[in-house]
Protein backbone atom coordinates (compact mmCIF):
# COMPACT_ATOMS: atom_id res chain seq x y z
CA UNK A 1 0.00 0.00 0.00
CA UNK A 2 0.81 2.77 -0.67
CA UNK A 3 3.57 1.49 -2.40
CA UNK A 4 1.96 2.89 -5.35
CA UNK A 5 -0.98 1.02 -4.89
CA UNK A 6 -4.38 2.58 -6.89
CA UNK A 7 -7.31 0.63 -8.15
CA UNK A 8 -9.65 1.21 -11.16
CA UNK A 9 -12.26 2.80 -8.97
CA UNK A 10 -9.55 4.99 -8.06
CA UNK A 11 -8.51 6.08 -11.15
CA UNK A 12 -11.76 6.14 -12.81
CA UNK A 13 -13.21 8.24 -10.15
CA UNK A 14 -10.03 10.93 -11.25
CA UNK A 15 -11.05 10.92 -15.11
CA UNK A 16 -13.54 14.13 -15.61
CA UNK A 17 -17.01 12.50 -16.63
CA UNK A 18 -17.03 9.53 -15.67
CA UNK A 19 -18.63 9.72 -12.46
CA UNK A 20 -21.73 10.40 -14.61
CA UNK A 21 -21.82 6.85 -16.30
CA UNK A 22 -24.77 4.51 -15.55
CA UNK A 23 -23.52 1.62 -13.58
CA UNK A 24 -23.04 -0.68 -17.09
CA UNK A 25 -21.13 1.46 -18.92
CA UNK A 26 -18.68 1.98 -15.39
CA UNK A 27 -18.23 -1.26 -15.15
CA UNK A 28 -16.75 -1.71 -18.97
CA UNK A 29 -14.97 1.50 -18.02
CA UNK A 30 -13.09 0.01 -15.37
CA UNK A 31 -12.39 -3.43 -17.14
CA UNK A 32 -10.90 -1.38 -19.86
CA UNK A 33 -8.88 0.86 -17.81
CA UNK A 34 -7.09 -2.32 -16.48
CA UNK A 35 -6.51 -3.38 -19.50
CA UNK A 36 -4.46 -0.57 -20.86
CA UNK A 37 -3.09 -0.24 -17.79
CA UNK A 38 -0.99 -3.31 -19.54
CA UNK A 39 -0.44 -1.58 -22.55
CA UNK A 40 0.20 2.27 -21.78
CA UNK A 41 4.01 3.64 -22.24
CA UNK A 42 5.08 4.60 -18.63
CA UNK A 43 6.01 8.11 -19.61
CA UNK A 44 3.48 8.77 -22.32
CA UNK A 45 -0.49 9.05 -22.39
CA UNK A 46 -2.89 7.56 -24.96
CA UNK A 47 -4.63 9.29 -27.66
CA UNK A 48 -8.07 8.02 -28.32
CA UNK A 49 -6.79 6.50 -31.21
CA UNK A 50 -4.10 4.62 -29.88
CA UNK A 51 -7.19 3.25 -27.21
CA UNK A 52 -9.56 2.16 -30.06
CA UNK A 53 -6.56 0.49 -31.78
CA UNK A 54 -5.80 -1.72 -28.90
CA UNK A 55 -9.21 -2.42 -28.11
CA UNK A 56 -9.53 -3.16 -32.09
CA UNK A 57 -7.08 -5.32 -32.14
CA UNK A 58 -8.06 -7.40 -29.29
CA UNK A 59 -11.78 -7.75 -30.69
CA UNK A 60 -10.14 -9.54 -33.71
CA UNK A 61 -8.09 -11.82 -32.21
CA UNK A 62 -10.97 -13.01 -30.22
CA UNK A 63 -10.16 -11.76 -26.43
CA UNK A 64 -12.90 -10.15 -24.49
CA UNK A 65 -14.91 -9.15 -27.60
CA UNK A 66 -17.38 -6.79 -25.23
CA UNK A 67 -14.48 -4.27 -25.34
CA UNK A 68 -14.98 -2.15 -28.10
CA UNK A 69 -18.35 -1.40 -26.07
CA UNK A 70 -16.63 0.97 -23.84
CA UNK A 71 -15.19 2.85 -26.32
CA UNK A 72 -17.49 5.46 -27.09
CA UNK A 73 -17.22 5.68 -23.11
CA UNK A 74 -13.55 6.11 -23.35
CA UNK A 75 -13.88 8.20 -26.47
CA UNK A 76 -16.66 10.79 -24.23
CA UNK A 77 -13.92 11.23 -21.82
CA UNK A 78 -11.33 11.96 -24.02
CA UNK A 79 -13.17 14.47 -25.97
CA UNK A 80 -14.51 15.76 -22.85
CA UNK A 81 -11.01 16.55 -21.52
CA UNK A 82 -9.47 13.91 -19.70
CA UNK A 83 -5.40 14.46 -20.33
CA UNK A 84 -4.24 11.59 -22.15
CA UNK A 85 -1.65 11.55 -19.34
CA UNK A 86 -4.32 10.31 -16.94
CA UNK A 87 -4.22 6.54 -18.53
CA UNK A 88 -0.44 5.46 -17.79
CA UNK A 89 1.13 2.41 -17.23
CA UNK A 90 2.59 1.85 -13.46
CA UNK A 91 6.13 2.15 -12.88
CA UNK A 92 8.48 -0.45 -13.69
CA UNK A 93 9.79 -0.61 -10.32
CA UNK A 94 12.60 2.11 -11.24
CA UNK A 95 12.58 4.99 -8.62
CA UNK A 96 10.43 7.83 -10.89
CA UNK A 97 8.18 9.30 -8.45
CA UNK A 98 7.69 13.01 -7.24
CA UNK A 99 8.15 15.22 -3.98
CA UNK A 100 5.34 17.20 -3.15
CA UNK A 101 6.02 20.45 0.02
CA UNK A 102 3.09 21.26 1.45
CA UNK A 103 1.77 23.19 4.50
CA UNK A 104 -0.97 22.31 6.90
CA UNK A 105 -2.68 25.31 6.84
CA UNK A 106 -2.84 24.84 11.24
CA UNK A 107 -1.62 27.59 13.90
CA UNK A 108 1.77 25.59 13.47
CA UNK A 109 1.55 26.29 10.11
CA UNK A 110 3.73 22.97 9.94
CA UNK A 111 4.84 22.30 6.27
CA UNK A 112 4.54 18.94 5.07
CA UNK A 113 6.83 17.16 2.27
CA UNK A 114 5.67 14.47 0.37
CA UNK A 115 7.45 11.85 -1.81
CA UNK A 116 5.12 9.90 -4.12
CA UNK A 117 5.56 8.04 -7.09
CA UNK A 118 3.31 7.53 -10.13
CA UNK A 119 -0.26 6.03 -9.75
CA UNK A 120 -0.17 7.16 -6.10
CA UNK A 121 0.62 10.32 -7.25
CA UNK A 122 -3.03 10.80 -8.50
CA UNK A 123 -4.11 9.80 -5.68
CA UNK A 124 -2.24 11.80 -3.51
CA UNK A 125 -3.02 15.08 -5.52
CA UNK A 126 -6.58 13.96 -5.00
CA UNK A 127 -7.01 13.96 -1.40
CA UNK A 128 -4.61 17.21 -1.20
CA UNK A 129 -7.65 18.71 -3.56
CA UNK A 130 -9.88 17.69 -1.51
CA UNK A 131 -8.66 19.30 1.35
CA UNK A 132 -7.47 22.54 0.31
CA UNK A 133 -8.01 24.38 3.25
CA UNK A 134 -5.80 22.28 5.35
CA UNK A 135 -2.68 21.82 2.36
CA UNK A 136 -1.08 23.49 0.06
CA UNK A 137 1.56 21.91 -2.15
CA UNK A 138 5.10 23.73 -2.36
CA UNK A 139 7.56 21.49 -4.29
CA UNK A 140 7.46 18.29 -6.57
CA UNK A 141 10.48 16.18 -7.74
CA UNK A 142 10.05 14.01 -10.92
CA UNK A 143 12.33 11.57 -12.85
CA UNK A 144 12.04 13.22 -15.94
CA UNK A 145 8.38 13.57 -16.50
CA UNK A 146 8.37 17.35 -17.60
CA UNK A 147 5.02 17.85 -18.60
CA UNK A 148 3.72 16.74 -15.15
CA UNK A 149 5.89 18.64 -13.49
CA UNK A 150 5.30 21.96 -15.43
CA UNK A 151 1.22 21.04 -15.24
CA UNK A 152 1.78 21.16 -11.28
CA UNK A 153 4.03 23.73 -10.77
CA UNK A 154 1.08 26.16 -12.61
CA UNK A 155 -1.69 24.45 -11.01
CA UNK A 156 -0.10 24.88 -7.34
CA UNK A 157 2.54 27.56 -8.10
CA UNK A 158 4.70 25.69 -7.03
CA UNK A 159 8.46 27.36 -5.24
CA UNK A 160 10.42 24.56 -6.14
CA UNK A 161 10.30 21.17 -8.55
CA UNK A 162 13.42 18.54 -8.80
CA UNK A 163 13.77 17.27 -11.85
CA UNK A 164 16.40 13.99 -10.95
CA UNK A 165 17.54 13.32 -14.69
CA UNK A 166 20.19 16.15 -14.32
CA UNK A 167 20.83 15.25 -18.20
CA UNK A 168 17.90 17.17 -19.01
CA UNK A 169 19.37 20.14 -17.60
CA UNK A 170 20.26 21.97 -20.96
CA UNK A 171 16.73 20.37 -22.74
CA UNK A 172 13.76 21.56 -19.56
CA UNK A 173 12.10 24.81 -21.05
CA UNK A 174 13.02 26.85 -18.27
CA UNK A 175 10.01 29.62 -19.37
CA UNK A 176 7.70 26.65 -19.06
CA UNK A 177 7.68 26.76 -15.32
CA UNK A 178 6.00 30.14 -13.44
CA UNK A 179 9.07 32.58 -12.60
CA UNK A 180 8.82 32.04 -9.12
CA UNK A 181 9.44 28.03 -9.12
CA UNK A 182 12.79 27.51 -8.80
CA UNK A 183 13.64 24.30 -11.34
CA UNK A 184 16.55 22.05 -9.79
CA UNK A 185 18.16 19.09 -11.31
CA UNK A 186 19.77 15.73 -9.79
CA UNK A 187 18.54 13.33 -7.62
CA UNK A 188 21.07 14.54 -4.70
CA UNK A 189 18.72 17.40 -3.95
CA UNK A 190 15.67 14.51 -3.23
CA UNK A 191 17.28 14.57 0.34
CA UNK A 192 18.57 17.74 0.44
CA UNK A 193 14.75 19.05 0.07
CA UNK A 194 14.02 16.82 3.06
CA UNK A 195 16.53 18.81 5.26
CA UNK A 196 15.10 22.12 4.38
CA UNK A 197 14.02 23.96 7.71
CA UNK A 198 10.93 24.96 6.10
CA UNK A 199 9.59 21.11 6.20
CA UNK A 200 8.02 18.95 9.25
CA UNK A 201 7.15 15.77 7.49
CA UNK A 202 8.52 13.74 4.81
CA UNK A 203 5.93 11.10 2.90
CA UNK A 204 8.19 8.71 1.06
CA UNK A 205 7.11 6.49 -1.23
CA UNK A 206 9.54 5.83 -3.73
CA UNK A 207 10.09 2.04 -4.88
CA UNK A 208 12.57 0.00 -3.88
CA UNK A 209 16.22 0.50 -1.80
CA UNK A 210 16.44 4.05 -3.41
CA UNK A 211 14.17 6.07 -1.63
CA UNK A 212 16.32 5.37 2.09
CA UNK A 213 18.85 8.21 2.10
CA UNK A 214 15.66 10.98 1.81
CA UNK A 215 14.23 8.75 5.13
CA UNK A 216 17.53 8.62 6.99
CA UNK A 217 17.74 12.62 6.05
CA UNK A 218 14.13 13.39 7.36
CA UNK A 219 14.44 11.19 10.66
CA UNK A 220 17.93 12.52 11.10
CA UNK A 221 16.56 16.26 10.61
CA UNK A 222 13.66 15.65 12.82
CA UNK A 223 11.04 15.60 10.68
CA UNK A 224 7.95 13.50 10.66
CA UNK A 225 8.14 10.74 8.60
CA UNK A 226 5.56 9.11 6.79
CA UNK A 227 6.35 5.92 5.07
CA UNK A 228 5.51 4.01 2.22
CA UNK A 229 9.11 3.10 1.13
CA UNK A 230 9.17 -0.37 2.36
CA UNK A 231 12.47 -1.38 1.18
CA UNK A 232 14.28 1.08 2.96
CA UNK A 233 12.89 -0.05 6.47
CA UNK A 234 13.50 -3.44 5.66
CA UNK A 235 16.94 -3.59 4.48
CA UNK A 236 17.78 0.14 6.60
CA UNK A 237 15.56 -0.56 9.85
CA UNK A 238 18.24 -0.67 12.43
CA UNK A 239 19.17 2.83 10.89
CA UNK A 240 16.49 4.32 10.32
CA UNK A 241 14.31 3.33 13.74
CA UNK A 242 16.86 4.04 16.11
CA UNK A 243 16.62 8.22 15.03
CA UNK A 244 12.39 7.97 15.10
CA UNK A 245 10.74 9.58 18.22
CA UNK A 246 7.62 8.05 19.10
CA UNK A 247 5.15 9.73 16.91
CA UNK A 248 7.69 10.60 14.57
CA UNK A 249 7.32 7.99 12.02
CA UNK A 250 3.78 7.19 10.52
CA UNK A 251 3.38 4.17 8.15
CA UNK A 252 1.32 4.64 4.95
CA UNK A 253 1.28 0.98 3.64
CA UNK A 254 -2.26 0.30 4.00
CA UNK A 255 -1.33 -2.82 6.15
CA UNK A 256 0.85 -0.84 8.49
CA UNK A 257 -1.13 1.79 8.29
CA UNK A 258 -3.78 -0.20 9.94
CA UNK A 259 -1.66 -1.42 12.69
CA UNK A 260 -0.84 1.58 13.78
CA UNK A 261 -4.25 2.58 14.01
CA UNK A 262 -5.22 -0.51 15.93
CA UNK A 263 -2.03 -0.07 18.45
CA UNK A 264 -2.80 3.61 19.07
CA UNK A 265 -3.69 4.15 22.85
CA UNK A 266 -2.40 0.53 23.51
CA UNK A 267 0.73 -0.46 25.67
CA UNK A 268 3.30 -1.59 23.40
CA UNK A 269 4.04 -5.18 25.48
CA UNK A 270 0.13 -6.10 25.15
CA UNK A 271 0.71 -7.06 21.87
CA UNK A 272 0.09 -11.00 21.26
CA UNK A 273 0.17 -11.37 17.36
CA UNK A 274 -0.61 -9.15 14.34
CA UNK A 275 -2.33 -10.33 12.08
CA UNK A 276 -1.16 -8.73 8.26
CA UNK A 277 -4.04 -9.49 5.80
CA UNK A 278 -2.81 -10.44 2.29
CA UNK A 279 -5.19 -10.62 -0.69
CA UNK A 280 -3.29 -13.28 -2.00
CA UNK A 281 -2.31 -12.25 -5.54
CA UNK A 282 -3.67 -13.43 -8.36
CA UNK A 283 -2.31 -16.95 -7.88
CA UNK A 284 -4.46 -17.70 -5.09
CA UNK A 285 -5.03 -21.42 -4.59
CA UNK A 286 -2.54 -22.27 -7.22
CA UNK A 287 0.33 -25.35 -6.64
CA UNK A 288 3.87 -24.93 -7.47
CA UNK A 289 3.09 -26.87 -10.56
CA UNK A 290 0.91 -24.65 -12.01
CA UNK A 291 3.03 -21.75 -10.82
CA UNK A 292 5.68 -22.83 -12.90
CA UNK A 293 3.73 -21.84 -16.17
CA UNK A 294 2.81 -18.84 -15.39
CA UNK A 295 3.73 -15.46 -17.30
CA UNK A 296 4.52 -12.36 -16.19
CA UNK A 297 1.34 -10.83 -18.08
CA UNK A 298 -0.41 -13.36 -16.54
CA UNK A 299 1.46 -12.07 -12.94
CA UNK A 300 0.82 -8.99 -13.39
CA UNK A 301 -3.26 -9.38 -13.66
CA UNK A 302 -3.32 -8.49 -9.70
CA UNK A 303 -6.98 -9.41 -8.23
CA UNK A 304 -7.57 -5.78 -6.84
CA UNK A 305 -4.89 -3.36 -6.96
CA UNK A 306 -3.68 -1.37 -9.95
CA UNK A 307 -0.13 -0.80 -8.75
CA UNK A 308 3.48 -0.53 -10.01
CA UNK A 309 5.10 -3.98 -12.40
CA UNK A 310 7.58 -4.58 -9.55
CA UNK A 311 5.25 -4.08 -6.63
CA UNK A 312 2.46 -6.18 -8.30
CA UNK A 313 4.97 -9.37 -9.11
CA UNK A 314 6.14 -9.31 -5.09
CA UNK A 315 2.67 -9.26 -4.47
CA UNK A 316 2.18 -12.07 -7.17
CA UNK A 317 5.37 -14.31 -5.79
CA UNK A 318 4.20 -12.55 -1.85
CA UNK A 319 7.32 -11.21 -1.74
CA UNK A 320 5.63 -8.20 -1.06
CA UNK A 321 4.24 -9.44 2.04
CA UNK A 322 7.62 -10.79 3.51
CA UNK A 323 8.63 -6.81 3.31
CA UNK A 324 6.01 -6.15 5.17
CA UNK A 325 6.38 -8.84 7.28
CA UNK A 326 9.86 -7.36 7.81
CA UNK A 327 8.40 -3.93 8.33
CA UNK A 328 5.95 -4.58 10.68
CA UNK A 329 8.77 -5.98 12.16
CA UNK A 330 10.77 -2.82 12.86
CA UNK A 331 8.08 -0.51 13.03
CA UNK A 332 6.27 -2.30 16.23
CA UNK A 333 9.16 -3.44 17.48
CA UNK A 334 8.21 -7.21 17.78
CA UNK A 335 9.84 -10.58 16.66
CA UNK A 336 9.14 -11.68 13.31
CA UNK A 337 7.31 -14.86 14.55
CA UNK A 338 4.62 -12.52 16.37
CA UNK A 339 4.00 -11.39 13.11
CA UNK A 340 1.10 -13.91 10.98
CA UNK A 341 0.18 -13.23 7.47
CA UNK A 342 -3.49 -14.14 6.43
CA UNK A 343 -5.68 -14.39 3.52
CA UNK A 344 -8.45 -12.22 2.74
CA UNK A 345 -9.85 -11.72 -0.19
CA UNK A 346 -11.84 -8.93 -0.06
CA UNK A 347 -9.02 -6.73 1.11
CA UNK A 348 -12.07 -5.03 3.60
CA UNK A 349 -9.87 -6.13 6.46
CA UNK A 350 -5.95 -4.09 6.40
CA UNK A 351 -4.92 -5.72 8.98
CA UNK A 352 -5.28 -6.79 12.82
CA UNK A 353 -3.89 -6.71 16.26
CA UNK A 354 -4.78 -9.52 18.72
CA UNK A 355 -3.60 -8.59 22.42
CA UNK A 356 -2.75 -10.47 25.47
CA UNK A 357 -6.51 -11.06 27.22
CA UNK A 358 -7.71 -12.37 24.08
CA UNK A 359 -9.33 -9.07 22.35
CA UNK A 360 -8.75 -7.99 19.26
CA UNK A 361 -8.53 -4.91 17.13
CA UNK A 362 -9.10 -5.22 13.07
CA UNK A 363 -9.42 -1.46 10.73
CA UNK A 364 -12.07 -1.93 7.94
CA UNK A 365 -12.55 0.50 5.22
CA UNK A 366 -12.80 0.45 1.59
CA UNK A 367 -9.77 -1.21 -0.75
CA UNK A 368 -8.76 2.66 -1.40
CA UNK A 369 -5.35 4.13 -0.89
CA UNK A 370 -6.71 7.86 -0.12
CA UNK A 371 -7.57 5.94 3.42
CA UNK A 372 -4.27 6.01 4.73
CA UNK A 373 -2.49 8.79 2.90
CA UNK A 374 -4.80 11.04 4.39
CA UNK A 375 -4.61 9.72 7.48
CA UNK A 376 -0.17 9.96 7.37
CA UNK A 377 -1.41 14.01 6.51
CA UNK A 378 -3.96 14.12 8.93
CA UNK A 379 -2.53 12.74 11.70
CA UNK A 380 -2.97 12.66 14.73
CA UNK A 381 -6.27 14.59 13.69
CA UNK A 382 -9.47 13.02 11.54
CA UNK A 383 -10.29 14.64 8.15
CA UNK A 384 -13.68 14.20 6.16
CA UNK A 385 -13.20 10.93 4.18
CA UNK A 386 -11.96 11.09 0.49
CA UNK A 387 -13.06 7.29 0.33
CA UNK A 388 -16.31 6.43 -0.23
CA UNK A 389 -18.30 5.18 3.20
CA UNK A 390 -19.18 1.53 3.14
CA UNK A 391 -22.32 0.16 3.81
CA UNK A 392 -21.55 -2.66 5.77
CA UNK A 393 -25.33 -4.21 5.19
CA UNK A 394 -24.61 -5.32 1.72
CA UNK A 395 -20.78 -6.32 1.96
CA UNK A 396 -20.48 -10.45 1.28
CA UNK A 397 -19.03 -12.31 4.61
CA UNK A 398 -15.46 -11.66 5.51
CA UNK A 399 -13.28 -14.77 4.95
CA UNK A 400 -9.84 -16.03 5.98
CA UNK A 401 -7.68 -18.64 4.74
CA UNK A 402 -3.96 -19.54 5.23
CA UNK A 403 -0.82 -18.74 3.62
CA UNK A 404 0.69 -21.33 1.29
CA UNK A 405 4.27 -21.22 2.12
CA UNK A 406 5.63 -24.74 0.24
CA UNK A 407 3.77 -23.14 -2.97
CA UNK A 408 4.70 -19.16 -2.00
CA UNK A 409 8.29 -19.77 -0.61
CA UNK A 410 9.43 -16.02 -1.14
CA UNK A 411 7.51 -15.48 1.86
CA UNK A 412 9.59 -17.89 4.14
CA UNK A 413 12.27 -16.50 2.27
CA UNK A 414 11.98 -13.24 3.78
CA UNK A 415 10.98 -14.39 7.30
CA UNK A 416 14.42 -16.44 7.55
CA UNK A 417 16.29 -12.59 6.49
CA UNK A 418 14.49 -11.24 8.78
CA UNK A 419 14.92 -13.12 11.54
CA UNK A 420 18.91 -13.30 10.89
CA UNK A 421 18.64 -10.03 10.55
CA UNK A 422 21.78 -7.49 10.07
CA UNK A 423 22.16 -7.45 6.32
CA UNK A 424 20.19 -10.08 5.40
CA UNK A 425 17.24 -8.53 4.45
CA UNK A 426 19.23 -6.10 2.30
CA UNK A 427 20.74 -9.12 0.28
CA UNK A 428 17.45 -10.30 -0.30
CA UNK A 429 15.91 -7.47 -1.18
CA UNK A 430 18.47 -6.76 -3.97
CA UNK A 431 18.37 -10.57 -4.90
CA UNK A 432 14.59 -10.15 -5.08
CA UNK A 433 14.48 -6.84 -7.49
CA UNK A 434 16.60 -8.36 -9.94
CA UNK A 435 15.16 -11.96 -10.35
CA UNK A 436 11.50 -9.27 -10.31
CA UNK A 437 12.86 -7.48 -13.29
CA UNK A 438 14.34 -10.64 -14.94
CA UNK A 439 11.02 -12.19 -14.69
CA UNK A 440 9.53 -9.40 -16.06
CA UNK A 441 12.05 -8.92 -19.18
CA UNK A 442 11.56 -12.91 -19.67
CA UNK A 443 14.59 -13.98 -18.69
CA UNK A 444 13.50 -16.13 -16.33
CA UNK A 445 10.55 -18.33 -15.08
CA UNK A 446 8.33 -17.59 -12.65
CA UNK A 447 9.44 -19.77 -9.86
CA UNK A 448 12.86 -18.95 -10.82
CA UNK A 449 12.36 -15.49 -8.35
CA UNK A 450 12.42 -17.70 -5.46
CA UNK A 451 15.17 -19.57 -6.22
CA UNK A 452 17.83 -16.91 -7.20
CA UNK A 453 17.02 -15.34 -3.64
CA UNK A 454 17.37 -18.07 -1.78
CA UNK A 455 20.65 -18.63 -3.41
CA UNK A 456 21.61 -15.24 -3.57
CA UNK A 457 20.91 -15.27 0.39
CA UNK A 458 23.27 -18.49 1.03
CA UNK A 459 25.69 -17.45 -1.00
CA UNK A 460 26.62 -13.48 0.52
CA UNK A 461 27.85 -12.55 3.81
CA UNK A 462 26.05 -11.04 6.01
CA UNK A 463 26.76 -8.64 9.06
CA UNK A 464 25.57 -6.02 11.40
CA UNK A 465 24.09 -2.37 9.80
CA UNK A 466 26.43 0.04 10.61
CA UNK A 467 26.29 2.71 7.85
CA UNK A 468 23.91 3.75 4.74
CA UNK A 469 27.48 3.40 2.61
CA UNK A 470 28.04 0.01 4.40
CA UNK A 471 24.45 -1.38 3.04
CA UNK A 472 25.00 0.15 -0.50
CA UNK A 473 28.23 -2.25 -1.20
CA UNK A 474 26.07 -5.31 0.07
CA UNK A 475 23.46 -4.58 -2.19
CA UNK A 476 25.56 -4.17 -5.05
CA UNK A 477 27.38 -7.40 -4.42
CA UNK A 478 23.54 -9.21 -3.76
CA UNK A 479 22.62 -7.83 -7.22
CA UNK A 480 26.33 -8.98 -8.83
CA UNK A 481 25.46 -12.28 -7.65
CA UNK A 482 21.99 -12.39 -8.84
CA UNK A 483 22.96 -11.09 -12.34
CA UNK A 484 25.58 -13.65 -12.55
CA UNK A 485 22.67 -16.28 -11.81
CA UNK A 486 21.03 -15.31 -14.55
CA UNK A 487 24.23 -15.12 -17.11
CA UNK A 488 24.30 -10.98 -17.34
Amino acid sequence: MMDEKMTTEEMAEMLPGSLGLQDDARSRLLCTLSILMQYTDEEHGMTAAEIRDILAARSHSGKRPSEPSVLSDIRALVDNGMPAVEIKRPSRGKADGFKCTKAFLTDAQARLLINIVRTCKFITLDVCRRHADKVKLVAIAVNSSLEFAISCAREFDLSYVVISDASLASSVPLDAFPAETEVIFGSEHLAELCELPEVDCVVNALVGAVGISAGYAALRCGKRLAYANKESIVIGGDLLMPLAAPGQLIPVDSEHSAIFQCLAGEPADSIYKIWLTCSGGPFFGRSRAELAQVTAADALAHPTWLMGDKITIDSATLMNKGLEVIEAHHLFAVPIDTIDVIIHRQSKIHSMVEFSDGSVKANLCAADMRMPIQYALSYPDRWEASCEHLDWHDEAPLAFARVDEEAFGCLALARAAGRTGGTAPCVMNAANEVANQAFRDGRCTFLDIEAIVSSVMGSVDTAPVESLEQLAEVDASARAAAAALLGA
